[in-house]
């Protein structure tokens, strides 16, 4: 492992178990996480992929209605392109993007309350994969922000490792480091996951994959898991389960479940796909998991890793939601499932509008959101007797990144045809324009 050398920030200021030392910081591995609280808030935050409870699930009501018109509080240019979904922390916005002709890896802030882009800090310059070496749909920036309300934690593909990097609130840089060769053969996509005093990383590849857990403050590996070499791409998630905390990841044909304090794995068990793209979603005593390539299955598993049950349907880009006893799948062709999760029986089927999702399902106030890949966001009711469609929303020309739904607003990163593509984020308000952030 050797460390990668930070860029020079461009800070725009507008307004089998491994134990191994951090890269170049001496000392020795306690080979364990340790207590660390995170400074976040679940009520009117979404600090990282898929919110602050991991799961899709948003707190308190949202907007339902909207256009490039209307309800619209902000938006604002985005340089460059990226698929990670927005991440509001503070008084701040996060997105990672990248400048495929200036070859420029990034991180940018963005003020909540106006939208004005606070600073861009560039984390790397050159050494992009070539272009076969990267999925059609995908991009050179396809990860979700974390941040613990004191850092902010990204990792990129690039010079063939996977590089991660914390930055401070000001855009400046904490610590950087190499996870590890990358052998890419649609590109990275997971997400880091905070968990106590650590970020978690995994990449999966064709390579010999690897879990790894860094300190949250030095950057030093505090435990790291060898992984099979195969190229798949969900992102890893605490879950607790069966009354205790677990890492769970999918892909490489099976769900495996691991001690987030030691990397030590729990459990194994065979199902999904070769590849997945989904994050798992769980309850208190079961993991669901779906995917994938090249083969179709959705698996219910207990906490202890047996099968409860399985169908031949698959999310494979989008992750699906558990909500009150609804396991809600959205297939990349645009079919939603809705099947009891404690059975697997099929409430309901609905081809929505539109034939690509690639963005994961977010459900706000009883209402699940869920937006195709030609930039409509439609909004229905999660209820088990039947599809019952609120409103679509059209916004941009194309959307790939998930929704962040908190304090009453929700922001979408979105693509515009103008002499080219342009990104867009938008900051989407209801009708009273009214949020309990507002501009504190």
């Amino acid at each position: 492992m050797r460390c990668k050398s930070f860029v020079s920030p461009l800070i725009l200021l507008i307004t089998g178990i491994t134990l191994l030392t951090g890269c170049g910081r001496g000392g020795t591995s306690s080979g364990r996480v340790e207590e660390l609280a995170v400074t976040v808030s679940v009520e009117s935050e979404w600090p990282w992929w898929r919110g602050p409870q991991g799961n899709g699930v948003a707190i308190g009501n949202a907007p339902t209605q909207w256009s490039a018109n209307d309800s619209v509080r902000w938006k604002v240019d985005i340089p460059g392109r990226g698929h990670g979904s927005p991440v509001v922390c503070g008084n701040a916005v996060y997105l990672a993007t990248a400048d495929d002709d200036k070859q420029t890896q990034s991180v940018l802030a963005v003020d909540r309350t106006n939208g004005s882009i606070l600073w861009q800090t560039q984390v790397h310059e050159g050494n992009f994969p070539a272009t076969r070496e990267l999925h059609p749909k995908g991009t050179n920036a396809n990860g979700t922000i974390a941040c613990d309300g004191k850092q902010i934690f990204t990792a990129f593909l690039n010079d063939r490792e996977i590089i991660a990097t914390a930055l401070l609130p000001d855009g400046s840089l904490a610590w950087q480091e190499s996870l590890g060769n990358f052998n890419s053969k649609f590109g990275y996509a997971a997400s880091p996951l905070i968990y106590k005093s650590a970020v978690i990383f995994a990449a999966d590849n064709r390579g010999g994959g690897h879990l790894s857990a860094l300190d949250r403050k030095t950057g030093e590996t505090i435990w790291r898991v060898r992984r099979p070499a195969i190229a798949t791409y969900s992102s890893p998630i605490i879950a607790h389960v069966g009354g205790v905390d677990q890492l769970l990841l999918s892909g490489c044909e099976k769900v495996e479940s691991f001690d987030p304090e030691t990397g030590e794995k729990n459990w194994s068990c065979r199902g999904t796909a070769e590849a997945t793209c989904g994050t798992i979603v769980w309850d208190d005593n079961h993991i669901f998991a779906s995917g994938g390539y090249p083969q179709n299955e959705t698996i219910c598993i207990d906490a202890k890793g047996k099968r409860v049950w399985s169908n031949r349907r698959k999310a494979y880009e989008p992750s699906m939601l558990l909500y009150d006893g609804a396991l809600y799948c959205a297939t990349d062709t645009g079919i939603v499932y809705c099947w009891d999760a404690a059975s697997g029986k099929e409430h309901w089927s609905k081809r929505l509008a539109g034939s690509s999702f690639s963005a994961s399902l977010v459900v706000a106030g009883g209402l699940i959101y869920a937006a195709n890949a030609s930039g409509t966001t439609i909004v229905f009711r999660a209820d088990t007797t039947g599809y019952n469609e609120i409103a679509k929303n059209k916004l941009g020309n194309d959307a790939f990144a998930s929704p962040a739904i908190c304090d009453g607003l929700v922001y979408l990163r979105v693509g515009e045809k103008r002499n080219g593509r342009q990104e867009v984020l938008y900051c989407i308000e209801g009708a009273s324009g009214v949020s309990s952030f507002n501009d504190k």
